[in-house]
């Protein structure tokens, strides 16, 4: 018989130790063999809706991220720390063919299995998508990858920087005239851990109709290419390839970053209306009668003579004098905020999205909160990251397994 969700768990309906985990995903079981971002990121999201994820990791080292550092944060890397709460640990050396069997009977049981491995190697373990779906038909099984799990070079190693350059994003990020850059958070990871979030969650929805699973098959270079969006659309209308406008838009203007007396300012003039209250705010109402900058297509065609008045007019205030004056004239603008000044903003704690959990080695540790916001059955933080191996003995005795098998398990090094 095919065992589902809460049957894993400490007690059916919570979370481990006891805490209720309310939220949308409660009754699902994640199988978590992902490691570094792209994978954590995509079950962490599940586990704060709910779901119990119990990751599996190599006894004594755990996810490569626990090493990534400084900075640290007690024991632990605050890289590994930032997208592996909500989880528990179950440390498993996979060159045991005992470790592999408890990581299958896992699978029997789960709803999900989350892996972020190079293509074929899952199925070189025995845990491959046909392998665990056999034993378990309503599996749904997602892949990460640098390149899918098909075409000619499915089986090459995917990292982040590399779906960047080629999915086209470094080419139209950075200055005009300067190299291409790469996003400043690893996006191409992040983006593909939410797009098998998305996938996930759908094979779910159909899982519940049919009763059968399936393979969720996630690339970074397919999720970055995706977000090219109105950047593709452009130029399949128009042949032209895009290239790099730095802060601006590049059919919009006014619309980027400009310098003020000490620091910049975003600024989002979107359309006629809000230029010609733009330009009453700047004290200088001429511009909104210029001819040259009469329609947004009129603007950008004159773009370089705009920025600079537009400069010029800025460098006179502070950063906070031109918000204050901008917003109350109706004008989209934003202070361009350091990381701390971004994790202060008053908008941002009032919307919950810094949490707070107590961690075994690190303490008080803050995190970045899930964004989701559900009226009935929220998000939440429940869980610090896990120790390595935190949760082994308790994930092995609810899935069956004797005190006298997990003791010989931990003697011969089958699990940690």
């Amino acid at each position: 018989m095919t065992l589902r969700g809460s049957s894993l768990r400490p007690d059916a309906g919570q979370g481990a130790h006891g805490v209720i985990a309310a939220g949308p995903l409660r009754d699902l079981t994640v199988l978590d063999l992902s490691r570094i971002l792209s994978g954590p990121f995509a079950t962490m999201t599940l586990a704060d809706l709910g779901a119990d994820v119990i990751k599996i990791e190599r006894p004594g080292e755990g996810d490569d991220t626990r090493q990534w550092g400084p900075p640290f944060q007690g024991d632990e890397a605050a890289y590994y720390l930032s997208v592996n709460r909500n989880k528990r640990s179950l440390a498993v050396d996979f060159r045991s063919p005992e470790g592999i069997e408890a990581v299958r009977r896992l699978a029997r049981g789960a709803d999900v299995v989350v892996e972020n491995f190079r293509p074929g190697t899952a199925e070189r373990l025995g845990l491959g998508y046909e392998q665990l779906s056999a034993d378990n038909p309503g599996l749904i099984y997602a892949s990460i990858s640098g390149y899918g799990q098909t075409g000619p070079e499915a089986g090459r190693a995917g990292y982040d920087a590399i779906a960047q350059a080629r999915s086209g994003i470094m080419s139209v990020t950075g200055e005009p005239g300067g190299p291409p850059v790469r996003v400043g958070i690893s996006g191409s990871d992040l983006i593909a851990g939410t797009w098998a979030v998305i996938g996930i969650l759908a094979a779910l929805h159909e899982r519940d109709r049919t009763g059968q699973g399936q393979w969720v098959d996630i690339s970074l270079l397919d999720g970055s290419v995706s977000w090219l969006t109105y950047v593709a659309s452009g130029y399949f209308a128009s042949g032209e390839i895009p290239r790099r406008y730095g802060s601006a838009h590049p059919t919009i203007a006014p619309y980027q970053a400009f310098p003020t007396a000490d620091g910049f300012v975003m600024i989002a003039v979107g359309n006629d209306r809000l230029w010609r209250a733009f330009a009453d705010a700047l004290g200088r109402p001429d511009l909104a009668a210029d001819a040259r900058f009469a329609t947004n297509p009129l603007r950008v065609a004159h773009r370089d003579d705009l920025v600079h008045l537009i400069e010029e007019i800025l460098s006179t205030a502070t950063t906070r004098a031109w918000v204050a004056r901008l917003e109350e004239a109706g004008i989209p603008v934003g202070p361009i905020q350091t990381v701390d000044e971004a994790l202060s903003d008053p908008q941002v704690l009032a919307r919950g999205m810094v949490a707070e959990v107590e961690h075994p080695s690190a303490g008080r540790l803050r995190t970045v909160a899930c964004p989701i916001r559900l009226t009935r059955t929220p998000a939440s933080v429940r869980m610090p990251p896990p120790l390595v191996g935190q949760h082994s003995d308790e994930v092995l005795t609810a899935l069956g397994y004797s005190r006298s098998d997990i003791e010989r398990m931990h003697a011969a090094g089958a699990i940690g």
